[in-house]
């Protein structure tokens, strides 16, 4: 297992509110555990992961993707400027706009969607999440394109809330 796939893991037990998961293949073992959250912060920022595991050579690997993680950032700058609200992906993994090929998409730009109207698919592991709006309003601009490789924290959409 590579550190993408452990970070994938990650991000699917945060989102399904998995408290304690542990597996092992083969003489790799990892053990992820939720630490308790604080009620004064965020609920996505409240949540923090230990992992342990038998191999050592998974600690250099962890340390080379950390530093790539920045680049998703300047997004924000827009969204925040124009008051627009900004849906981030949740999990690394890939972007589908429809549920099959071929079928329509999900939304597309100038469509009103309402808060928890599916918006997208991202495949992570195999597994098809359905990303969510998490607000309600207008879709001004789709950020990611059919089969693009999608980081966690990257904006996928841009809404207008509803005044």
């Amino acid at each position: 297992m590579n550190l993408k796939e452990i970070k994938e893991l990650i991000e699917f037990l945060k989102q399904e509110e998995i408290a304690e998961f542990e597996m092992e293949r083969g003489d790799f073992k990892v053990r992820i555990r939720r630490a308790g959250d604080s009620s004064a912060a965020a609920p996505s920022e409240t949540r923090f992961f230990a992992m342990h595991s038998a191999p050592p050579p998974l600690m250099p690997v962890a340390q080379a993707p950390v530093a790539a993680a920045p680049p998703a950032a300047p997004a924000e700058v827009p969204a925040a400027e124009t008051g627009l609200h900004e849906v981030r992906s949740p999990i690394v993994g890939t972007f589908y706009e429809s549920p099959s090929p071929g079928a329509s998409p999900f939304v597309k730009v100038g469509d009103v969607v309402q808060a928890g109207q599916v918006l997208c698919i991202i495949e992570a592991m195999k597994l098809m999440n359905e990303i969510e709006a998490d607000a309600s309003g207008e879709i001004i601009k789709k950020l990611a394109s059919n089969g693009q490789p999608i980081e966690y924290g990257q904006p996928l959409f841009l809404i207008r809330p509803k005044g």
